[in-house]
């Protein structure tokens, strides 16, 4: 009999037990909707911030060139770009080369220029590249085909935080065969 007694009492016991815990986590559970809400969680954030409004600007390019210190030409590109994307201009012409007698390859001259705009902790900044290339001596343009020509080539890249509504040197380089001096300009203006 006193096996039965113990068995009850282990019984009970559980059942007051599992009770009490029930009516502990009910009460907890009623106090946290009633208190004030907390701070969202990191996910919430994230989402707000991906939800922020677009930011567009137009980037207004100039591609200088100088020769003892005075710009002798100067070459004007614009394109709109929006936050967390990348933009390009491309202009130029498809050269053939005759790189074995009767097999043709084509080189691309022209002007390249590549830009994104992306968010760093917080602030803007502007990446750009820009690639130029050209005939090194004119008379090998296209009137002349030689299966051999000089190129001159100017390739530019860096990052800068953006600059508004003032022109900004992104770079500037000298040609090693010549006194001439070229710079990449850029002037960023922030439409809506």
């Amino acid at each position: 009999m006193s096996k039965k007694i113990a068995l009850y009492s282990v019984v009970i016991l559980g059942l007051i037990l599992s009770t009490g815990a029930r009516t502990v986590r009910a009460q907890e559970t009623a106090a946290s909707k009633s208190s004030a809400p907390t701070e969202p969680a990191p996910d919430a954030k994230q989402k707000s911030a991906e939800q922020k409004p677009l930011e567009a600007y137009r980037l207004d390019f100039a591609i200088n060139e100088f020769e003892d210190g005075k710009r002798i030409n100067s070459r004007q590109y614009s394109m709109n770009l929006e936050t967390n994307n990348s933009n390009e201009i491309k202009i130029g012409t498809r050269i053939p080369v005759e790189a074995k007698e009767g097999e043709f390859q084509y080189i691309d001259l022209g002007t390249n220029i590549w830009a994104q705009l992306r968010d760093n902790r917080g602030q803007t900044v502007l990446g750009v590249r820009a690639e130029v290339s050209n005939f090194a001596i004119p008379e090998q343009g296209l009137d002349k085909p030689d299966p051999h020509p000089a190129l001159r080539q100017l390739k530019v890249s860096g990052s800068t935080l953006l600059p508004l509504a003032k022109p900004m040197v992104m770079d500037s380089v000298d040609d090693p065969n010549s006194k001439r001096q070229f710079q990449l300009e850029v002037t960023v203006t922030k439409l809506r």
